[in-house]
């Protein structure tokens, strides 16, 4: 997911006020928490773009972003620059392992003559958990023989990281964790040392603006299963309820949700169902 980026503080100070305004815009419309001990490193990171286009104040740029005219396509811009995108391939291994050795199997189990999986990779960043998914289970569908049509979708804030996910084009750094195999059947090797996703692959996932706060707004089938790791630890306890709650209506009775290991539920919704599974978060939606 795309989250909040730091850095050091080296510009001019906010007040209190001022600290108030941003961060209350920002929880309007990421929905993100910023507490006090962030204040230099928002402070740092809206002078870095001040700079850049000639606004010298925080007042300014707070009535800039508010504007008709540039507003809009500005807070696009601000938002990224707000945000690191914390993503790698085969980022986390034991809920890769749940997906091949219980969600696969017991989707196939509850409808033998399964003709679609569709999966949403939510807060996806520049692409790389939502290909990992797609790769895991073409081998799973190669693996057991089965005709099935996949669809993932990748969603993220970021329009930028988005750019990045649909070229489906990534340096030899970014594909060092991708296991030999897979790295040779989904990606060709161009010359300049950068790997290209296989064509095949790219199909069968589709990218897409979000901001995961405004799902009602969403066109969304209900999903199979819904990978959402690391994205809840940035919001406040009442925002992570409502997630949740909109996440579930989202799942398909039968799906799965998977978590990031190191998140919680404070209160588990009724509808769903924790499954044990070493090193992992994961719920079932009840039928």
């Amino acid at each position: 997911m795309a989250v909040l980026n730091g850095t050091l503080s080296c510009f001019k100070q906010m007040d209190d006020i001022q600290f108030n305004h941003w961060t209350s815009l920002l929880e309007k419309r990421t929905g993100m928490y910023l507490p006090i001990e962030r204040r230099s490193f928002l402070e740092t990171s809206l002078g870095l773009r001040m700079k850049e286009i000639g606004i010298e104040d925080f007042s300014t740029y707070y009535q800039h972003l508010h504007s008709e005219k540039n507003g809009k396509r500005e807070w696009l811009t601000l938002v990224d620059r707000l945000t690191v995108h914390e993503t790698r391939f085969f980022r986390h291994q034991p809920s890769l392992d749940f997906l091949e050795k219980e969600i696969l199997p017991r989707l196939f189990k509850s409808e033998l003559n399964r003709k679609k999986i569709q999966i949403w990779s939510a807060g996806c960043s520049t692409g790389e958990e939502a290909y990992t998914l797609s790769m895991v289970v073409n081998q799973f569908l190669q693996k057991f023989q089965r005709q099935c049509y996949l669809a993932v979708t990748g969603m993220d804030i970021s329009i930028p990281a988005l750019v990045t996910a649909r070229k489906g084009v990534y340096d030899q750094y970014k594909v060092r964790h991708v296991p030999e195999k897979y790295l040779e059947h989904y990606f060709i090797k161009q010359d300049n040392n950068r790997y290209q996703i296989i064509e095949q692959l790219k199909k069968r996932v589709c990218f897409v603006p979000f901001n995961i706060i405004d799902m009602k707004k969403t066109l969304l089938e209900p999903m199979d299963i819904i990978f959402c790791q690391n994205v809840l630890i940035y919001f406040n306890r009442e925002r992570r309820k409502q997630i949740i709650n909109q996440l579930v209506q989202r799942l398909k009775p039968g799906g799965f949700l998977v978590l990031g290991a190191g998140e919680s539920l404070n209160n588990p919704h009724p509808e769903l169902e924790k499954i044990k599974f070493p090193n992992s978060l994961a719920f079932f939606k009840k039928n």
